[in-house]
């Protein structure tokens, strides 16, 4: 990015509870540095853009940044938008015309496929610009990233979802013995795997995890909450949207409403399903919970640490298309000493753009219905402050 160049950021995909920060971070970094002419963004993402709407971020007061740094949802805007081919050459005239030379956009593995188009695209029309993906995803499914921003508020109030869901179980136990908590996290479980955070004992809920890694079977399901159920008296089931049968069928597919720009079905009725199977075949009472949106920008639930870590890949999408870096995303690098922090490094789009990471199996027990403590060892750094302890009663009769 060549002296006074021009600065465009945008954000893409499902908004979280800290992407704000990201683009705070990015703009900050932009506004302290005297090589960065404009700073514009894009209302809605590259959806935005190719309509021409863009606005000036430094028109804009300079004590309103703090304030968006703790606001969820997206700023800006965001969107779910799959290039088409004839948009790169437009959006390539766009940048000539606005004499943008970089780059920054917000965003999960599609956002990520989206810069590096744009990169291609730029290289092909001998159009110098530094394209740089900021990493956003609840999903926490980017590859060559220790883990992403979002993650750790959407884990954290999943973890106190469940138990605060499950506490109200526990009061009426007969009324509705079985819960069923639904959550997102499209084709990767570590949403739901942050269920079992607040776990601390065997009676703790969660009881089962389904996950979309693990083909879903009806008859272990049902043996794995009736055990639950006669061994503790109720049975808390967390299960991600997309759990899958044997022949890769969503249990949500029966609620599908159509699909998203990148053709990933849109799903509902797996909690549904799931807990009509209980009622049918085991002859329980059971309820579902799908916190829907909250999960993902819960702002009295958002991580500190989160929130950090998402100023911070901002911050780092300037610094690398300032160093002339191109068609990359930050990485959080995870450091344990002398104490948890990240640090920032860059990867290949090419290496990243739809590309999954799934949860590995050494984070599921042998029945892969349980968090191991490696996946509670690398997820309670990225969800902030310890989680709440509820004690109990003791049951102490008394006698007359």
């Amino acid at each position: 990015m060549g002296t006074h160049g021009n600065l465009i950021i945008g954000q893409s995909g499902g908004a979280t509870a800290v992407i704000n920060a990201s683009l705070v971070g990015a703009v900050e970094a932009a506004l302290q540095d005297t090589r960065v002419g404009q700073i514009y963004g894009m209302w809605h993402g590259i959806q935005g853009l190719l309509q021409d709407e863009i606005t000036d971020l430094r028109a804009q007061p300079a004590q309103l940044w703090s304030e968006i740094k703790r606001t969820p949802s997206a700023a800006l805007g965001s969107c779910r938008y799959k290039l088409k081919e004839h948009d790169l050459e437009r959006i390539i005239e766009t940048f000539r015309r606005y004499e943008i030379r970089a780059l920054l956009y917000i965003g999960g593995n599609d956002s990520a496929d989206t810069v590096h188009r744009i990169a291609q695209a730029a290289r092909a029309a001998n159009y110098a610009l530094q394209a740089i993906s900021v990493p956003k995803t609840i999903d926490n499914d980017l590859p060559l990233t220790d883990h992403c921003p979002g993650y750790g508020s959407a884990a954290r109030f999943i973890a106190m979802a469940t138990m605060d869901s499950t506490m109200n179980t526990l009061s009426m136990p007969w009324h509705y013995p079985v819960k069923i908590i639904e959550t997102m996290g499209r084709d990767a479980g570590w949403l739901t795997a942050a269920a079992a955070l607040g776990k601390r004992d065997e009676r703790d809920a969660p009881h089962v995890l389904l996950l979309p890694e693990k083909t879903f079977h009806p008859d272990r399901y049902l043996a794995q909450v009736e055990e639950a159920y006669r061994r503790y008296g109720y049975a808390v089931v967390v299960a991600a949207e997309t759990v899958r049968d044997e022949h890769g069928q969503a249990l949500g597919a029966v609620g599908q409403v159509g699909v998203d720009a990148f053709q990933h079905p849109l799903l509902s009725g797996a909690a549904q399903y799931l807990v009509e199977l209980v009622k049918e075949r085991l002859k329980l009472r059971a309820r579902f919970d799908k916190p829907g949106d909250l999960q993902r920008m819960a702002s009295f639930c958002v991580s500190e640490v989160d929130r950090e870590e998402a100023y911070l890949v901002g911050q780092a999408g300037v610094q690398a298309a300032l160093a002339g870096e191109t068609d990359k995303m930050v990485t959080l690098q995870r450091q344990d000493e002398p104490h948890y922090h990240c640090t920032t490094t860059l990867a290949e789009l090419s290496e990243v753009a739809n590309v999954q990471r799934l949860l590995p199996e050494d984070f599921l027990d042998e029945q892969n219905s349980m968090v191991t403590d490696a996946f509670l060892n690398y997820a309670r750094p990225l969800i902030g402050e310890p989680l709440p302890v509820y004690p109990r009663l003791e049951r102490t009769k008394v006698t007359l």
